[in-house]
């Protein structure tokens, strides 16, 4: 079971980023439009980022191998069409598919977890292999997109996808039993329709911020209808909806909602550390794709050491220590990726903050998992998976959103001081790492306030009182 939710999150996070390095050959192959390329990689996430919630209470409608299935074989498909795609349009469609597969896969293989392993320590390591993987699939993605693009052709980072596909079905016919779902019902079309609608106003709007500036009638008008759609989705689902797709009550439980606000930042500040990292690499040092790739392997041994340690960490000192200590290891390491500079070496200046960020990242991320799908309902854990993965990806597009428009502004306040253009560049990229570091303290400062601390040790039994 845990090797069939691992593989099913790898082929999520691996398909995110393993067609950033391959646009370049594409867009010349299929003829691409300048403004056009951007919708491959944007497609796939306005797709997933808005059928998240929607995913996951299918999953517990349906059932959890019915839903895997599917979403294996959608995935699978959509891969396929992509690698033969010959025009724009059938590329972004097939990249709209994936992404409409992804939104299945990603709460089911969280959710495989929770009802499968027991709280406690069995439940820790198995978050800490899936959390693992959720970390390292981005860099993974990017080194394996360099390698097949330069060794092989783009189509292959589509056709890739088809033995994992293959592989991750097989596991599932072996490993996820058919058991009819705990609970029947109709799916909430209304409010699968203004929550969809209200994460697709959402991903979209950010996305288009690097094209239409934050002030601009088009952004204030999407992200508006965003929020007026998400208020009407959250009062039909709290006053009309008899099988809600996101039963507002889970949230009042604190460990929830905090988990969820959590999850929210530390995905703002994995996309974009990595991201500016990438830029850095590529843009500065001038890194070509597969050494950038490979640059960022010791990012993939840091979650590993992270992640193997949280369970440990936790079962000594709880989940408050253990969330705010890797936090805090995180924004460090955010905060000393802030000293990069045109000069940097890579052994004396990425490799140590790249550990101790991903060391960071691997504590806190199963720290916080364990803590936000403790004591759900087996059947909402769907429901529960959904809401952490729709946080994750819509902390990262804000993050990203909002962070590469105040590294643009430091970049051209930079140009205006006389910087040369190498050096404005890595001060915008600094800028953003500095905030990153802001957003991972205010993160610990929310498990330091709200998550519980450990329970009290149960003192020694009262001794008998002697007889008279």
């Amino acid at each position: 079971m845990l090797a069939t939710a691992s593989l099913c999150q790898l082929v999520v996070t691996l398909d995110a980023s393993i067609v950033n390095i391959a646009l370049p050959a594409t867009g010349h192959a299929l003829g691409f439009a300048d403004s056009a390329l951007p919708w491959v990689v944007n497609a796939y996430a306005l797709a997933f980022g808005g059928l998240l919630l929607l995913g996951g209470r299918v999953a517990d409608l349906v059932g959890h191998r019915r839903a895997l299935l599917a979403g294996l074989a959608l995935f699978g498909l959509a891969s396929v069409l992509g690698g033969f795609a010959q025009t724009p349009a059938q590329l972004i469609a097939a990249r709209a598919g994936q992404g409409v597969a992804a939104a299945l896969l990603a709460p089911i293989s969280l959710t495989l977890i929770m009802v499968t392993f027991a709280e406690g320590t069995a439940r820790a390591r198995a978050l800490g292999v899936w959390s693992m993987v959720t970390a390292a699939g981005s860099a993974l993605g990017v080194l394996l997109g360099g390698v097949l693009t330069d060794l092989l052709d783009w189509r292959w980072v589509f056709f890739v996808n088809v033995p994992l596909v293959l592989a991750a079905g097989v596991l599932a016919v072996r490993s996820v039993a058919t058991v009819r779902p705990a609970r029947t019902g109709r799916l909430d079309l209304v409010g699968a329709v203004l929550g969809t609608g209200a994460m697709c106003a959402l991903v979209y709007g950010l996305m288009e911020t690097d094209r239409h500036p934050w002030t601009s009638a088009r952004t204030l008008a999407t992200l508006g209808a965003a929020a007026l759609v998400g208020i009407a989705f959250l009062y039909w689902e709290a006053r009309f909806a008899s099988a809600p797709i996101v039963r507002l009550g889970v949230l009042r439980a604190r460990t929830a909602w905090t988990a969820s606000v959590i999850v929210t930042l530390v995905g703002a500040a994995m996309l974009v550390g990595f991201y500016f990292c990438s830029l850095h690499l590529q843009n500065v040092l001038h890194y070509g794709p597969l050494a950038a790739g490979a640059a960022f392997l010791p990012f993939c041994a840091g979650v590993m050491a992270g992640s193997m340690a949280a369970g440990r960490i936790g079962a000594r000192f709880g989940a408050r220590a253990a969330l705010t200590a890797g936090l805090l290891l995180a924004g460090l390491g955010m905060l000393w990726f802030s000293g990069l500079g045109v000069d940097s070496g890579y052994l004396s200046a990425f490799v140590g903050p790249c550990v101790v960020t991903s060391t960071g990242v691997g504590i806190c991320m199963v720290a916080n998992t364990a803590m936000g799908t403790s004591g759900v309902a087996p059947h909402e854990a769907g429901l529960v998976s959904g809401l952490l993965n729709a946080g994750r990806q819509c902390g990262g597009s804000i993050g990203l959103a909002v962070l590469s428009s105040l590294a643009v502004a430091a970049t051209r306040s930079a140009v205006r001081e006389g910087h040369e253009p190498l050096e404005a560049l890595a001060a915008g990229y600094d800028r953003a790492f500095v905030v990153t570091a802001g957003l991972l303290a205010v993160a610990a400062m929310i498990a330091v306030l709200f998550v519980p601390g450990p329970a009290p040790k149960p003192g020694p039994a009262p001794k008998p009182a002697p007889r008279a």
